[in-house]
């Protein structure tokens, strides 16, 4: 049987009267030549006004935001706009060494953010970031994917335009920023590890050289330096990895001096302990993930918070410090991780430091489990972090 267009109308409009009851929708929700005037913020919101008022930044968006933060065209049209954190994606993974795919993180720790919101409340933390920041999502940095140079330029541009700016909130007290001025923070979200060297550039034009904390398995401080019988040609460079971008880091006087440096979660292999004697050298401390066992995350917590002292902080957190257990979807795991219970009450011992930026790399969700628990667990992590920044605003 076929049904013209209007007879098809009515009859949903007779249904949905009959289900629908007393719940009230525009005249013509389901005559299509009203389309356009709808309001569909007011259409899926629970209020009870039905007005067809202008889309505004608050509206019905239907997006995958972070943590179902506001959408902000941070590069174009809002780029006057003001705020206080952007979350933004880093596409990027062509300098892994072994499995690839966290290009795709972005979006796979946005969608395991679905059920977190910036304007709820942190028990844990005991806060909720919307009342102390505005944050917004910029989306994803455009990458080249054949060029590494230009994508971690087109990165550490991106990085650098975003902390440009004046932020929306100021604070009694003088900012830590060498401008004086009270500059957004940024959290981004990768994207393999070699990401963490151009957005440390830009965190440190603005505040000077910064104590890292770096969650991770491996120790990402290995010098470049020819093989031998590598594929190497004499004096020829060798890039930049998601292995050696802290050794450039400190190189170039990104990194806090005097030790003020501290990977937590190390148990990856190493070639020679040459390593970790040149891992010390470049300017950090180690606390292995079997420590977690030996003192608690409360040792883990004074031990960071006593080399850090009273420095701006950048953390940085390779979701491979987890156990592969709780987060198997990465491209290099490592057995005998933290667990995400742990992790949080580390990040929450935290609270406090002055956090002057963020990143949460190596999410390869093509390697996750149905149920997504690689991308839930580095979302929620992410939301540690921002509860983080909402706490503790960047005074001196």
């Amino acid at each position: 049987m076929v049904f013209r267009l209007g007879a098809v109308a009515a009859i949903l409009a007779s249904q949905a009267t009959q289900t629908l009851g007393s719940i009230q929708y525009p005249v013509g929700v389901v005559n299509s030549a009203n389309f356009e005037t709808l309001n569909f913020t007011e259409i899926f919101a629970s209020s009870p006004d039905m007005s067809n008022a202008a889309w505004e930044r608050g509206s019905f968006h239907g997006l995958t935001t972070f943590a179902r933060a506001a959408p902000l065209r941070c590069f174009g049209a809002d780029a006057g706009t003001k705020y206080d954190v952007a979350v933004v994606g880093a596409p990027f993974d062509t300098a892994t060494s072994f499995r690839p795919g966290a290009r795709f993180g972005p979006n796979g720790i946005r969608q395991g953010s679905r059920r977190i919101g910036v304007d709820r409340v942190n028990v844990g933390a005991k806060v909720r970031v919307s009342d102390h920041l505005d944050v917004v999502d910029c989306g994803d940095v455009p990458m080249v994917l054949t060029d590494n140079k230009v994508a971690l330029r087109q990165l550490e541009l991106a990085n650098a335009a975003l902390l440009s700016h004046t932020s929306l909130r100021s604070y009694s007290g003088k900012s830590i920023a060498k401008d004086g001025k009270f500059h957004p923070r940024v959290l981004t979200l990768g994207g393999d590890h070699t990401i963490t060297l151009p957005l440390l550039r830009g965190v440190a034009g603005v505040y000077g050289p910064v104590s890292v904390i770096h969650f991770d398995s491996h120790l990402d401080t290995w010098k470049p330096k020819p093989i031998a019988g590598g594929p190497w040609l004499p004096g020829e460079e060798i890039p930049v990895s998601h292995g050696s971008y802290f050794w450039y880091a400190w190189k170039e006087g990104l990194l806090a001096p005097n030790n003020a440096n501290m990977h937590v979660g190390i148990r990856g292999a190493i070639n020679s302990w040459t390593d970790y004697d040149e891992d010390h050298e470049f300017g950090w401390v180690i606390s292995h993930a079997e420590d977690v066992e030996d003192v608690g995350w409360q040792g883990v917590v004074k031990k960071i918070r006593e080399t850090v002292g009273d420095n701006p902080v950048y953390i940085t957190l390779d979701i491979d410090v987890l156990d592969p257990g709780m987060a198997p979807a990465t491209g290099t795991p490592e057995i005998g991780g933290i667990t995400t219970r742990e992790i949080k009450k580390i990040l929450q011992g935290l609270s406090g430091l002055k956090i002057v930026g963020a990143d949460i790399v190596e999410v390869a969700p093509g390697y996750d489990t149905q149920d997504e628990i690689t991308q839930i667990a580095a979302a929620n992590i992410g939301w540690e972090m921002l509860a983080l920044m909402a706490k503790t605003p960047l005074t001196g």
